[in-house]
């Protein structure tokens, strides 16, 4: 008796043969039901070793990688090079311009300011939006200012970029900016430092509270410093302009102190 599937599969046959099927795909018969006589073993997938695979990536230290660059810097120029390079601080991405400094390298008086503003960064110097214009009027008060040939000063921050919204910036940030800071103080080589506002107290004296460390001489970077308020302070509460003169006077005392021991 033949089998059904004979006759099934004879009835696909001719219904291929119709179709115009004149030739098989494989060149022989196969058989579906042949099993071999020993299955291949699949090829072992090469692996790295365990240590490899554990190991984290290296994490770049920002600080080191900043003091690192700011010791080969020789001169003003090459420090700014050197900051423009620096790729660890997320600030940069986000800013326009690099705000280096403004005024005349080499002046007796160097001033160290917090971060900048939307003006600033806009034009790639400190302090010249209101604040800076305040700024301006107060050195002007004391026979300083930023352009004057015979009584310059020389400012700069301690963050080169502006940070979002004008937020305060982050311990971390000044961390890595810091190398920076003390590499330009050492090439301006001013004779005393005026330390604009809380977080560049924070930075170079470690602590803030500037309604406290204000008119009182200090010491950062090596040289005698003055914590003074920020200008943009000062147009928020006009009540400490008079303590601002006090230290202004105190500036002026100390630069003709050391100009007449000179």
């Amino acid at each position: 008796m033949e089998s059904t599937h004979f006759h099934h599969d004879l009835a696909l046959l001719d219904w291929q043969i119709e179709l115009g099927v004149t030739e098989a795909i494989c060149d022989a018969p196969v058989n579906r039901y042949d099993v071999p006589a020993a299955l291949e073993k699949p090829k072992a997938v090469a692996q790295a070793p365990a240590a490899v695979m554990n190991m984290a990536p290296a994490k770049v230290d920002a600080v080191a990688e900043a003091e690192r660059a700011a010791k080969a810097a020789g001169t003003l120029d090459e420090l700014r090079a050197a900051m423009t390079d620096y790729e660890h601080c997320d600030l940069k991405k986000g800013a326009r311009n690099l705000v280096f400094s403004d005024g005349i390298p080499g002046a007796r008086v160097m001033l160290v300011g917090e971060a900048p503003g939307r003006d600033e960064d806009l034009e790639g110097r400190p302090f010249v939006g209101r604040a800076g214009q305040l700024l301006d009027k107060m050195l002007g008060a004391i026979d300083l200012g930023r352009d004057r040939q015979d009584a310059p000063v020389y400012i700069t921050n301690v963050m080169p970029w502006r940070p979002p919204q004008n937020r305060d910036p982050k311990p971390e940030e000044i961390a890595m900016m810091k190398p920076f800071l003390l590499r330009h103080i050492a090439l301006a080589a001013p004779e005393v430092l005026v330390i604009v506002g809380n977080w560049s107290c924070q930075a170079l004296l470690g602590k803030r509270g500037i309604t406290r460390l204000r008119g009182t001489w200090t010491e950062a970077a090596g040289l005698p410093a003055l914590p003074m308020f920020h200008p943009a302070y000062l147009l928020r509460s006009a009540e400490f302009k008079r303590e601002a003169w006090a230290d202004l006077q105190s500036l002026q005392a100390r630069l003709r102190k050391t100009k007449g021991a000179a």
